[in-house]
């Protein structure tokens, strides 16, 4: 049984075990997703001190790795850590993400140029107030820009040591093979959680086969593998959930039956339902580190109590053979997996 206001400190994994010209990265086997702090859920940018609080005692219960992205306010989210770990740099593991970028018209291009990269990086070690990210991950493709002159220009980076790992989020297997090959790649990020299924088929063989970590973003589900959204009702009108596919009507209803399956193995192990959907993560490998985002100290604390959550194989086949849920990720599918 698990109380998840007292987690135990987590341990720790590397990621890019295949590194040729550095070492791999150490993280703990849980990072932070810090979007939500500052972009797209409900109130966010609301309490940046409540948010820097979160920051602060995630670091006390032995997180390592913080996620953010240059789009995410867009900007106020690096700014946000910036300020959260003046002072305490040493301590964390950051990880940023270029090229999906906001318009002055609210919409996003995405740019790989080695331009845009150079511009972005600085920008970046501005906001965060560092002199190197440790994880710089290219956001979305740039189906314009070969990704060799992409990673190409994030090799530079690494030379001059303003980077000093490479990622790449939402790839295609292609795409990620043609990039390894130009430099070694240490982290692919996309979603996964007992909800997102996809990465099994094709990405994490690749993956495991070049020596390449895993970060899942959206582990819980973009919060509703907790149990506690049962209808968008509660969000707010800029909630990005209310225009997500999973979320709409109908659809909402039908995924409800995921999370009621979820909360039955949390009631036999004593634990909560975003425990379990975390400690099933977990179990997938010592080279899957998800990202759990939130603002609020309770919720981190009980996040990280899912490493002391201990699934039995009887479970873990269980909650492997849930059902796929209705609704695709995105509204628009097209800007992923090139």
């Amino acid at each position: 049984m698990t109380d998840a206001t007292t987690p135990s400190l987590l341990g720790s994994t590397t990621l890019g075990t295949a590194q040729r010209d550095s070492t791999p990265l150490t993280v703990s086997r849980l990072g932070l997703g810090c979007m939500g702090m500052s972009a797209y859920y409900t109130g966010a940018g609301l309490d940046d001190d409540a948010s820097i609080r979160t920051l602060h005692r995630a670091i006390d219960l032995g997180v390592t790795l913080f996620d953010t992205a240059e789009i995410y306010g867009p900007y106020l989210n690096e700014s946000l850590l910036g300020r959260a770990f003046a002072g305490r740099r040493d301590e964390v593991v950051i990880a940023t993400k270029f090229g999906n970028q906001a318009t002055p018209e609210g919409g996003r291009v995405v740019d790989g140029t080695p331009e845009n990269v150079r511009r972005s990086i600085e920008g970046s070690l501005e906001r965060l107030g560092t002199d190197h990210v440790d994880l710089y991950y290219q956001h979305r493709i740039d189906p314009n820009t070969p990704i060799e002159e992409t990673v190409g220009a994030l090799a530079e980076l690494v030379q001059e040591g303003k980077v000093l790992h490479i990622g790449l989020s939402e790839a295609s297997v292609d795409t990620i093979r043609r990039a390894h090959a130009v430099h070694p790649i240490t982290a692919i990020q996309t979603e996964y959680s007992l909800w997102t299924r996809d990465p099994e088929a094709e990405l994490l063989p690749l993956l495991r086969e070049l020596g390449i970590g895993f970060v899942p973003y959206s582990p819980l589900g973009r919060g509703f593998l907790t149990g506690e959204i049962r209808s968008v009702d509660a969000l707010d009108e800029n909630d990005f959930r209310r225009n997500n596919p999973r979320f709409a009507d109908g659809n909402l209803e039908s995924n409800i039956r995921i999370v009621e399956e979820v909360d039955a193995v949390a009631a036999e192990v004593g634990a909560t339902a975003a425990q379990v959907a975390l400690a099933w993560l977990l179990a997938q490998g010592d080279d899957v580190v998800p990202i759990p985002g939130t603002k609020r100290v309770e919720r981190l604390e009980e996040n990280v109590g899912s490493a002391d959550v201990r699934l039995t194989d009887a479970q873990r086949a269980r909650l492997s053979a849930l059902p796929a849920p209705a609704g695709d990720r995105y509204a628009d599918m097209t800007p992923l997996g090139r």
